[in-house]
């Protein structure tokens, strides 16, 4: 068993596609019209064949109290690996990236967390 699917609500799926792309540096995998939505899912371009992210759409009346008590709290919606935090921090900082925590050293871990500009914060984390 794998993990194939993961998900974060957007508030605007063409925004949404714009910075998990454009700043990010992820690459659109799908792109399906389904009425006033769409199937949207981005991937590494280091692993085309692995777990998609779902850009899916913030409608369902749940998702906006839970959005934003995540975010309130300091909570990521999910986390991403990379291979230098520090580096990634002042990458993404340079493009603008509004970031919630700054690169932080846990032991073995460095985590830093960021502003996703559509309604989520971002965990962007690196193992020893």
């Amino acid at each position: 068993m794998r993990i194939h699917l993961s998900s974060v609500f957007v508030d605007d799926q063409e925004a949404a596609l714009r910075f998990y792309t454009d700043v990010l540096g992820f690459v659109k995998k799908h792109d399906v019209p389904l009425g006033e939505h769409r199937w949207l899912t981005v991937v590494s371009p280091e692993d085309p064949g692995g777990t998609e992210l779902l850009l899916e759409p913030s409608g369902h009346p749940a998702v906006r109290p839970y959005k934003t008590a995540l975010v309130e709290d300091g909570i990521p919606a999910t986390s991403f690996a990379v291979d230098d935090v520090r580096a990634e921090y002042d990458r993404l900082r340079g493009l603008g990236v509004r970031f919630t925590q700054e690169p932080l050293e846990m032991g073995p871990v460095t985590t830093a967390v960021l502003d996703d500009s559509c309604g989520n914060l971002i965990q962007l984390v690196h193992s020893e």
